[in-house]
């Protein structure tokens, strides 16, 4: 599994994001990762590296199917995923063997929030907490620390908070994956990026030029993929959430 690094020059891509496509344009496809314990109950997961869940490790598969018949060509080589262990297991069962990690889409660092419910944090900070409005900054060091939790699985898992990420610098990293996907695209390939759902979101909201906290409406569950394109010559929404 080799790694994919992000150019750090935005000025290189930034003409192919304001140009007209080719005849024929590919597609950006991306697809959550499969249920983890965290994702049912409600933990915010970033950093932490917990694994799928049995029916998690199931959904893959079946999305797989799904992608594959929706492009029977493939992506070849053009699949990427982040380096967290849930996407990593996502591409495998989703029987795409051949990933590039790609750092530019681990989840959002949730920081303080790591690993603990809207309803907690909502306790803690004294008000309805809300990661879109209030982002991870609000947040006290009174939540700093280092801790193991056990998963229902039994599996132990150590979380850690601290700050963490603002959206912008989310968004930031989400565009620069977008300006360095969109040259494949133009050139007709598909590709496929398997990740998680804050990052997808909106890495969506870069390559569609738009606000990041815009992705607070776009729904997307687990194992559940959407595809991106261009449409005479403006990067749209081709499917979301199938």
């Amino acid at each position: 599994m080799s790694v994919f690094q992000t150019s750090g020059d935005a000025a290189s891509q930034s003409g192919a994001l304001q140009g007209g496509a080719a005849t024929h344009t590919g597609h950006l496809v991306l697809l959550r990762h499969g249920e983890t314990a965290w994702s049912v109950s409600g933990q915010y997961t970033g950093r932490t590296n917990i694994p799928l869940t049995g029916t998690g490790e199931r959904q893959a598969v079946e999305a797989g199917a799904r992608i594959r018949q929706a492009y029977p060509e493939g992506f070849g080589a053009r699949v990427f995923c982040s380096p967290l262990g849930r996407a990593k297991q996502t591409a495998e069962y989703a029987g795409f063997a051949d990933v590039r990690v790609c750092p530019g889409v681990v989840e959002w660092d949730y920081g303080r929030a790591e690993g603990r419910t809207r309803g907690q944090l909502s306790s803690a900070v004294g008000h309805e907490w809300n990661l879109w409005h209030d982002g991870t900054e609000i947040l006290g060091p009174d939540l700093d620390g280092e801790r193991v939790e056990t998963l229902p699985s039994g599996q132990q898992v150590s979380v850690r908070n601290a700050p963490g990420e603002t959206i912008g610098q989310v968004a930031a990293r989400a565009a620069e994956v977008a300006r360095q996907m969109l040259p494949m695209v133009l050139e007709g390939q598909d590709v496929l990026l398997v990740a998680h759902a804050h990052i997808l979101r909106i890495l969506t909201t870069q390559w569609l030029g738009l606000d990041p906290h815009m992705a607070k409406m776009l729904r997307l569950d687990t194992a559940h993929y959407s595809s991106l394109g261009v449409y005479k010559g403006d990067r749209v929404i081709e499917h979301w959430n199938l």
